[in-house]
Parts: C-alpha cells; structure tokens; sequence
C-alpha cells in the first residue's frame, strides 16, 4: 500500500466530464489499495473569470479581497471532484486550504506555505477516504485566507506531499512527461524516463513550462519523488528525483528555450569600479529582473561596454531607465534589440565532460547562427541568438547531441 498525493491541474478538470474521468483514475488507486490525497486548481478558465470580475469592480483591487475571491474556483472542483467519487463507490472528503491548516505567510496573492497541520488529513486516509484539497491556497496566522500565485497547486501538492512523507507526489497534467525539448518545436524530442531535482529547476527556469520552479525547490529540499503523467492517457511520465548513476551517463538530458529576451547594451562606459551597479542598480528599482551580463573592456582601456538582458515585457521601460543612467554616465550611446531569445543545453553531465561547449558552438556554427551573448554555470549553457533562428538552432542542437537516440 503507497501514500500518493495526486494534483490535478485546470485542463484536467475543466468540466464536469474531465472531473468524472480524474474520479474514475482516482478510484482505481483507492481500490488498488492506496492511501490518496488529491489536490485540484479550479477550472480551467475559472481563475481568470473571476480575476475580470474584480478588476470590473476596481482598477486595482484589494490584495486580501483578491484572495478572498480566487479562493472560490478551487472550492468549486473539490465539491464537485468529491461528489464524483462518491458517485464511483469511494468515500471522500474535500477541505479548503484553511480547513486543513495550511498556513502561510500574510503575503497576499504570492504567500509562501510555513507549515501545514496534516492530523485531519491522516485520520480520513486511515478510515480509508479520500481526500481532495483546495490547491493554491491557505491562511495566514491572523485566519486570513491567503493564494501562493503562479503555479500555487503544484506547491501544494508537493508541501502535502512532503508533510504526509508520502511515497510519490504525481503532477498529472496535458503533457506525458517532460521532453528533451518542447515537440512543437523539434517533431524528434524524446519524454525523459527520470530526470534529476537540479536538472529540472535548471529547465523550469530557462523556459521550459511544464512545471514552475517553486515546487520543484520544494521537492528538492524535502526529497519528495516527484513524477509528470497525463491526465489523458496512461503512461509512466517522468520521474523528477535526486542524482543518481544512471543520469550522470546522459551528457545532455534537455535543451530549453525562452522566447521572451531582450538586450540592452551601454557603449563607451568609463572603465572604473561602480559601473554594473550604476546600471543596475536603478534596473533593480524598478523591480526589473536582469538575466544574462556581459562587460567588456574597451581596446583603448579606458572605457567598457556593459550588455544584460531582460524579460521583453520590461524591454521598454528598462530601456528609458537605462539611456538616462547613460547619459548621466557620459557613455557614447545605448543599443536596443528585442528580438532575441535564449537557447540553453542542461544536463548534470556536464560536470564531468569536456567539450559540450564546443560542439554546441560548432552545430550552431554550420548553421550560420551568431552567438550574440554566451552565460554559463556548473550543469548550463545558455547562448543569446536573434530570434528567427529559435526552432533551427534547437533543432541543430538536438541532433548534434543525439538526445532521440540516448536511452
């Protein structure tokens, strides 16, 4: 008998159907014998139905009300997903986030998760029900209802799943697995069988969408075997877990990509201590995160040029902030490029193989693709390419690599 925390996102029950087929795989487990905790988002386009009503209310609505509303769609699924198991022949119970003391920080429509009460939790599994909880969601110390943001179920599930000490924590989604690289892209992309915590998080982060970053982290730091499976058909998805041999013999495991760069380049900057953070630093202010740096030093010594990029929602307002800081700076001039994106090869490999650079470098090369910036760490390599070579410089890197091919 297995301990499994199940989480099921909006395209998975986003109707009554979809919720009737996520009970009827639930009841299988539970009639196998399995102790199951489900954690469910709301709808599919339930948490953006009720985000428009209240900015029809209000330009800028109150953080603690906004809670209060977004809160609603999940309470709806767990009702329903509840009913459908009983339906099925399984008893289950649903309780909101609050119901089961997930208590988080007072940090409205972002809050973090600090501890969670799981004795209710334990009891229904032990008089053999299911339990279905509210993703997305808890309360604060002062009983305020509180939303973790982006990707809030996923963290849910994972912090149930490492408070209960639970066998597997599933994330069933539209998507069997996790891929070398997005299949719309590359039509020979290979679902990865396991796939390691840091590998993973070096993915989420540079664009790959499957899962967001805060849940992986979470698993990683409390060792809870994490697996992506499809709610639409059967298959084993793949494992996200600690190191292990067998991953070490893979160099490559993805290539992920992000389409959203853009780059921002100062020209003829004195070359004098204090240069990145007069740049930066008002970037910084202004809530900007900046993502790849460059600073070279010119030919005459005297002065530098100082490239970053950033998110291309920021491009414009980053831009301003930046020919400001140069003119006061006295550099010659401020070169702007939003039609750039990242390219990045991630594997543990890495650590242990010479010459990954290169041939990404060369297969880049024959295609006549320029490298416009370069950003390393111990399992990365990022490259900046201009944008209309997205989907070849993937490609080329695909096969240069022979990720269909590795077993």
């Amino acid at each position: 008998m297995a301990l499994i925390v199940q989480k099921y996102g909006g395209t998975s029950v986003g109707s009554v159907e979809r919720i009737d087929a996520v009970a009827k795989k639930v009841a299988k487990f539970h009639q196998n014998g399995d102790q199951v905790v489900v954690v469910v988002s709301a709808m599919s386009g339930e948490t953006n139905r009720l985000l428009d009503l209240a900015r029809q209310v209000s330009d800028q609505p109150i953080p603690r009300e906004l809670d209060v509303l977004l809160a609603t769609g999940e309470q709806v699924t767990i009702a329903l997903l509840s009913m459908a198991l009983h339906k099925h022949g399984v008893e289950a119970r649903s309780y909101t986030g609050s119901q089961v003391h997930i208590l988080t920080d007072d940090a409205f429509n972002k809050a973090r998760i600090q501890e969670i009460d799981d004795a209710r939790i334990r009891r229904d599994l032990s008089e053999g029900r299911v339990v279905v909880v509210a993703g997305f969601q808890g309360t604060d110390k002062d009983g305020n209802i509180t939303t973790l943001g982006r990707g809030g179920s996923d963290t849910t599930a994972v912090a149930l799943a490492a408070a209960l000490k639970s066998d597997e924590c599933q994330i069933y989604t539209d998507v069997d697995g996790v891929y070398t690289t997005d299949p719309r892209v590359e039509s020979k992309a290979r679902r990865i069988d396991r796939i390691s915590y840091e590998e993973m998080l070096e993915m989420a982060s540079l664009g790959a969408k499957v899962l967001q970053i805060r849940s992986v982290e979470f698993a990683s730091k409390y060792s809870v075997p994490l697996r992506v499976l499809s709610s639409f058909e059967d298959g084993s998805g793949t494992l996200i877990c600690a190191e292990d041999e067998t991953m070490e013999q893979a160099l490559i495991a993805g290539i992920a990509f992000n389409r959203d760069e853009a780059k921002l380049t100062v020209v003829g900057v004195p070359d004098q201590p204090g240069v990145a953070h007069s740049i930066l630093g008002p970037i910084g202010k202004a809530n900007i995160e900046v993502d790849m740096i460059i600073q070279n030093t010119g030919a005459d010594g005297k002065t530098t040029d100082f490239t970053c990029t950033v998110h291309r929602n920021d491009y414009k307002q980053a831009l301003a902030i930046v020919q400001k800081v140069a003119e006061g700076m006295g550099a010659r001039s401020v070169i702007g490029d939003d039609k750039i994106v990242k390219v990045s090869l991630v594997g543990v490999g890495m650590r242990s193989h010479a010459g990954i650079a290169s041939t990404m470098f060369e297969a880049l090369a024959k295609e006549g693709i320029n490298i416009r910036m370069i950003s390393t760490s111990e399992i990365k390599i990022s490259v900046a390419i201009d944008e209309k070579y997205l989907e070849l410089a993937v490609r080329s890197l695909h096969s240069a690599f022979g990720l269909e091919q590795q077993a």
